[in-house]
């Protein structure tokens, strides 16, 4: 599996949009845009053509702006949380890779919520480093994705002054801005701000023709100062015989602007410069290559480049990318639909096969579904779902299938949308699509991904992550899938055998689940998983070997993996966590035997690992291994705090009758039972936010973090990160403890 920087990204996206000739340098706003110490956000907000890209662009440019400015150009196809952090991350690490790379690599985690592992990578890079580094996330009003508002609002709580945000939107983002406001950590442009003063109004009509002091400042005037009104009236004035007359006719309204603009400058542009403009107002963004596979012509790329020079209409963004200025396009988008509305589908359908003939799958599918061929849409997803696997793109491969689904009733589709929510670490919607696909399913069927039938790999999917805990289900559903992935040559009889060992382990049998795992590992067929697929086989094979005091064969299997292991922690970091925890945890148990000190550097990595990862049974046995290791080295301290972590994380979520029983065993040992350490009753050492306080009430009830979660509308790692913040500020290391402290404060 490559990281997830191999998933082709449009890179014009990326660039900051280069000055446009004869554009009007506003500094009185770049001194707005200036570090300003405790300031972590800067919005830009105001409607369409105020000019918010071009202020934004200007100043990122500006030499006086010291620090490293990234850039996301945000369009419709972002609003997905993996996909906009992927793009974000990419922008930063444009400027500062060193920062960006953990967290990038971090998106490719399988089996959990990525975005909450990538977050915490960027604020742990971000830590330490002094100020310099700028992200502006533009067009911010296309998000409506709350689990993108959410991870945005969890960022910029953590914000250390290394990095700075800034937002350019049509509105308002559903953030705390009153609260970061009262704060002092938000600064703000608005409409008043950008309107044009008399003398920057002058400058940009004089930029666009030569049209009189009287002409322009009544232009001006009327436009009550709005940048894209007065572009457009300058340009409709341009050449015009008596520019001041004309200039007279032209009130202040956007509609008529618009209107006078379409009657008065489409007519004049040549035959080849409308057509282009006009048929590709279909597509967000442009190139010669593109326009010609969608036109059906040839020379796309010189037409593009003359109306460049021309300053008409498109702005380059990037190597031969150019865009359309939202309101031109949506002027030249219904000279479409009024002169050729047939037309639309069929540009949209070339545009999609131009995308799909050049590896951008999801942008195919994305012009498929634009162009209302939800049918052709599905199959692209369905051909090429390997692909969405191969480049850690499931979270979009679920959020397109989701859009066409109740159009195309398919057990294909449905069943693809169960398998990338359980890898997208959202085993509820995974359960949700398996039940639509269980009447469609037949028992005979056709092949799937790796699988023989759909029928085993549904019933894979379900032993994995539809039975939310009932063991016996799972046992039921393994056993089905490895009854009928029988040939050991297809690597879903090797994915089948291993969701019967991770049922087995759930029910304690620790002897048969390591059988069936060391069945799975001597098969050709593990060759043709997934990298990080191998490497999480390996841990629950280590681990179980370990458990029954194989110690050799463990060995053996640390050793055929380490390279692969040590090049998967490196490329993907954090996305790495899954299968590095339990590799780690085996390698630190072994070494425990013989030399409990030098065994605890790996436990507290494998501990991290494992909560990053957000698997209560691997991080309580690696807690409790820990604990053990502290003990026998005479930090009893430090064992009687991870023992108390372990049994806070066995309250989150159910753990594996073994891992449990050996936590148990521990305590009986040490002769702990429940401790509760004495806390210092002064003040928090910082102030709670909103978030962490809504967390700590629900702390209050009998409610699991997945449940919490749910009430706030938080993912579980969120809640969990919420949570492990709240406790360091409180100065706790149990929930009880939480609870009892924030009582203490009055908090609760």
């Amino acid at each position: 599996m490559p990281p997830p920087g191999s998933r082709p990204l449009l890179a014009a996206k990326l660039i900051v949009p280069p000055p446009r000739r004869g554009g009007v340098v506003r500094s009185r706003l770049h001194e707005r845009l200036r570090p300003v110490p405790g300031v972590r956000l800067t919005t830009v907000i105001a409607p369409a053509g105020w000019g918010k890209t071009t202020l934004l662009s200007a100043w990122a440019q500006d030499p006086q702006e010291r620090r490293a400015v990234g850039w996301l150009s945000i369009d419709e196809a972002d609003d997905e949380p993996v996909r906009f952090w992927t793009y974000a991350l990419a922008a930063l690490g444009a400027v500062a890779p060193d920062l960006a790379g953990p967290a990038l690599a971090a998106l490719g985690a399988p089996g959990l919520d990525p975005v909450d592992v990538a977050l915490a990578a960027l604020l742990n890079a971000l830590t330490d480093q002094p100020p310099g580094h700028v992200l502006v996330l533009d067009d911010y009003h296309l998000v409506t994705a709350p689990a993108i508002h959410e991870s945005v609002e969890f960022l910029l709580a953590y914000l250390p002054p290394a990095l700075h945000l800034v937002i350019a939107s049509r509105a308002d983002p559903p953030l705390p801005l009153a609260r970061m406001r009262a704060r002092g950590t938000l600064a703000e442009i608005r409409v008043d701000d950008l309107r044009c003063t008399p003398a920057e109004g002058a400058a940009l009509v004089a930029a666009v023709g030569e049209i009189g002091a009287g002409a322009a400042g009544g232009l001006v005037e009327r436009t009550e100062g709005w940048p894209a009104g007065l572009q457009l009236a300058a340009l409709t004035l341009r050449g015009a015989a008596d520019p001041t007359a004309s200039a007279a006719m032209i009130r202040g309204d956007q509609r008529h602007i618009l209107d006078y603009f379409a009657a008065e400058v489409l007519v004049t542009l040549d035959a080849d410069q409308r057509a282009l403009l006009v048929r590709s107002s279909v597509l967000e963004r442009l190139s010669g290559p593109l326009c010609d596979a969608v036109l059906g012509s040839t020379g796309s790329a010189a037409v593009l480049d003359r109306l460049d020079r021309a300053d008409l209409f498109v702005t380059p963004v990037g190597d031969r990318w150019y865009r359309c200025h939202r309101l031109f396009r949506d002027v030249l988008r219904r000279e479409l639909d009024t002169t050729a509305p047939e037309e639309v589908s069929e540009l949209l359908g070339r545009a999609a096969d131009w995308f799909l003939a050049n590896g951008s799958v999801e942008q195919a599918v994305e012009h498929r579904m634009a162009a209302g061929d939800v049918v052709g849409a599905c199959r692209l997803m369905r051909e090429n779902i390997r692909w969405f696997f191969d480049h850690g793109a499931m979270a979009a491969l679920l959020r397109m299938g989701e859009r066409v689904a109740t159009a195309v009733p398919d057990a294909h589709l449905y069943l693809m949308l169960a398998f990338a929510a359980g890898l997208s670490g959202q085993a509820r919607r995974s359960v949700v699509w398996l039940a639509a696909a269980e009447p469609l399913i037949a028992d005979d069927d056709e092949p799937f991904l790796g699988w023989s039938s759909l029928r085993a790999a549904a019933d894979t999917t379900w032993a994995t992550y539809g039975t939310q805990g009932d063991v016996a289900a799972a046992l039921r559903y393994a056993e089905r899938a490895v009854g009928l992935e029988s040939d050991p040559a297809q690597w879903g009889h090797v994915v089948a055998l291993n969701s019967l060992a991770g049922a087995l382990l759930g029910a304690g049998r620790v002897t048969e689940a390591t059988e069936v795992l060391q069945r799975s590992w001597r098969s050709p067929a593990r060759r043709e998983l997934p990298t990080l697929m191998v490497l999480q086989f390996a841990g629950l094979l280590t681990l179980g070997l370990v458990e029954l005091g194989h110690d050799d064969a463990a060995r053996d299997v640390l050793t055929e993996v380490a390279d692969v292991a040590a090049a998967a922690e490196r490329a993907w970091g954090d996305g790495a966590a899954a299968a590095i925890a339990m590799l780690r945890l085996a390698e630190a148990r072994l070494a425990a035997q013989h030399d409990p000190a030098a065994a605890l550097a790996v436990l507290h990595r494998a501990a991290e690992l494992a909560q990053r990862w957000g698997r209560p049974t691997v991080l309580v046995g690696a807690l409790t291994s820990l604990a053990d290791a502290q003990w026998a080295t005479g930090d009893r301290a430090g064992a009687r705090i991870s023992v108390d972590r372990a049994r806070e994380a066995m309250s989150a979520e159910p753990v594996s009758p073994v891992a449990a029983g050996h936590l148990d065993a521990l305590e009986a040992r040490l002769g702990r039972g429940a401790v509760n350490q004495a806390r210092h009753r002064g003040e928090p050492v910082e102030e709670l936010t909103d978030r962490e306080l809504a967390v700590l009430r629900a702390l209050r009830g009998p409610l699991s973090a997945r449940e919490i979660g749910a009430e706030l509308y938080l993912s579980i790692n969120t809640v969990k990160g919420y949570t492990k913040s709240l406790y360091r500020k409180l100065d706790v290391v149990t929930r009880a403890d939480a609870v009892r402290r924030g009582r203490d404060l009055g908090l609760i």
